[in-house]
């Protein structure tokens, strides 16, 4: 995987993947002394997700992604302590795990939300994951790690990630002993576990979920790694899990009234679309057949919703149009139902009938953003010169609203591409980068947009300005990187 420093600190490489292109740490400063400050922390979580996003096993899905920011956030909103920017992503991997990074960063495999059996399972550990960033365990644990140390760190992680890419490496073998030594140095310690487990507890309830979620959870994935001892959950390996803690989680547990919660519609449409996304397309296909044939299912709106998604990626789409009727019929309502309706007029070409569906599901979500993206890039794509214009004037309204959303800013390169506006699609795809991290790529981009040709004077002063302000922000940062 093309990671970074974290994921070997984290104990476990999360990924397959190519040699990860190691850049510089960012200027840490003093933080050897004092734990990071919450600058450098964001700064290092920055540099670890251009890594991570570039990675195929990221997740690229505003659907699901869009589920699970949604349920961190709800969660975030209850948490005590100090509250950074949280941005929640998924990475497709089938091993049992979540896992927080420096900044606010918090990232859930596929797995982990498959394994979970309630909704309030999965927002019990997201729960425990925000209260390591609340309370600055992963600065403290980082602060605890001179820079000499850090970079000593980064040149095992690049050669163990090279060495799992190259099976025939041999010094993967080599380290793998000092690798799970670093590991020990670096787990959460039982204080800081036992704190996140207590303001976890206190997250879910507040947020209006079943506490009895994170007790439950994590008393499967303790008899799991038991019963797998040489392949537990890579969350067993960070996360020291032992019965003294579920049996203190259980006691606080016990001293709160109870509360039977039901699992949100999404919760599992979401775990559906992703089991259909397993294995070959005729497998996903055989298995969602089987569950609707004996009825081992628990909704059956979620077994027809997984169907119809298997059937779209076999290639069947009268039979998953059919299910996408059935599960109408059950009378569900839900964005990822008009979702999947709109992606299949578009695979029968028919872009008319898939605006009208996203036209209509829009004005009745708002809020989905999956929708809304879907709904620019059908402008885009089947709306000709007025579809482009549109599109334009809808990423503009909803910038306003989050101004740092990288697919919006792309969206809006797009529009403007098929209008032939070179200044603004360079100066859109700059900011698209920009959100992301890419200060290098963004400076190239409003380089390009200067050379555009194109725009009026203010146009073209805008674009200066903004070069001049982040070709400013690269010189910072090249004097912190020669500061160390």
């Amino acid at each position: 995987m093309k990671s970074f420093l974290w994921l070997l600190l984290v104990g476990f490489l999360l990924l397959p993947g190519a040699l990860l292109r190691a850049g510089g740490l960012p200027d840490l400063g003093e933080s050897d002394r004092a734990g990071l400050s919450p600058q450098a922390e964001r700064r290092l979580g920055e540099q670890i997700m251009q890594e991570i996003r570039r990675d195929p096993a990221y997740l690229d899905d505003p659907e699901v992604a869009g589920y699970v920011s949604q349920l961190g956030q709800r969660l975030a909103s209850h948490a005590e302590g100090a509250r950074p920017s949280f941005e929640f992503f998924v990475v497709k991997d089938s091993m049992l795990n979540a896992f927080a990074l420096p900044g606010g960063y918090i990232g859930v495999h596929t797995g982990l939300i498959l394994a979970a059996r309630t909704e309030s399972e999965l927002a019990g550990v997201l729960a425990h994951e925000i209260a390591h960033v609340t309370q600055s365990h992963l600065a403290r644990l980082f602060g605890q790690q001179s820079q000499a140390q850090m970079a000593v760190l980064l040149s095992m992680a690049v050669a163990i990630l090279a060495a799992r890419s190259n099976p025939d490496v041999a010094i993967g073998a080599a380290l793998s002993g000092q690798a799970a030594g670093i590991q020990q140095q670096l787990n959460f310690s039982r204080d800081f576990e036992r704190e996140a487990d207590r303001l976890g507890l206190n997250m879910l309830e507040q947020a209006g979920y079943d506490t009895r979620g994170m007790a439950s959870f994590f008393e499967r994935m303790l008899q799991f790694g038991r019963l797998y001892e040489n392949n537990a959950p890579g969350y067993l390996r960070t996360h020291p899990l032992t019965t003294e803690r579920i049996t203190d989680i259980e006691n606080r547990i016990a001293l709160r009234p109870y509360k039977q919660v039901p699992d949100s519609v999404d919760f599992g449409l979401v775990r559906a679309k992703l089991k259909a996304q397993d294995g070959t397309p005729s497998d996903a296909v055989a298995d969602f057949a089987t569950q609707l044939k004996s009825g081992k299912y628990g909704r059956e709106t979620d077994a027809r919703f997984g169907y119809a998604h298997a059937l779209l990626r076999d290639n069947k789409l009268a039979e998953a149009e059919n299910e996408v009727a059935a599960v109408r019929r059950l009378k569900l309502e839900s964005p990822l139902l008009e979702g999947l309706a709109a992606q299949l007029r578009l695979k029968r070409k028919d872009a008319a009938g898939a605006f009208q569906i996203l036209q209509k599901a829009v004005e009745r979500y708002p809020h989905a953003r999956a929708l809304t993206y879907a709904l620019i890039e059908a402008k885009v794509g089947a709306g000709g010169t007025a579809g482009a214009a549109e599109a334009v004037v809808l990423t503009r309204r909803e910038l306003q609203l989050t101004p740092g959303d990288a697919r919006l800013h792309a969206l809006q390169a797009k529009a403007y591409a098929a209008l032939g506006n070179r200044l603004h699609q360079h100066r859109a795809q700059a900011e698209a980068y920009l959100a992301e991290s890419q200060l290098d790529a963004a400076i190239l981009q409003l380089d390009l947009a200067r050379q555009a040709g194109d725009g009026d004077f203010y146009e073209k002063s805008e674009v200066d300005a903004r070069l001049r302000e982040l070709r400013q922000r690269k010189l910072e940062e090249m004097r912190g990187m020669r500061r160390r």
